[in-house]
């Protein structure tokens, strides 16, 4: 079985990259997130999806009327 594969990989390298890069995102999926906390990674604050609003009455705007 060996040999089939390494004789196919020779034949066809773009087939053995496209398979080692295929399976190379499932498993960075499982694997980068624990390293990047070991070594201290903090995620980042959340971006702010509206912006805040004044805890007061809003007062009536004047001038500028249409």
């Amino acid at each position: 079985m060996y040999k089939y594969i390494r004789q196919k990989a020779f034949e066809y390298p773009f087939a053995a990259w496209g398979s080692i890069f295929g399976l190379a995102g499932p498993v960075a999926v499982f694997s980068v997130p624990p390293i990047c906390e070991r070594i201290g990674y903090k995620k980042i604050e959340p971006i702010p999806k509206s912006y805040p609003v004044p805890n007061r009455p809003r007062q009536p705007t004047e001038g500028y009327e249409d």
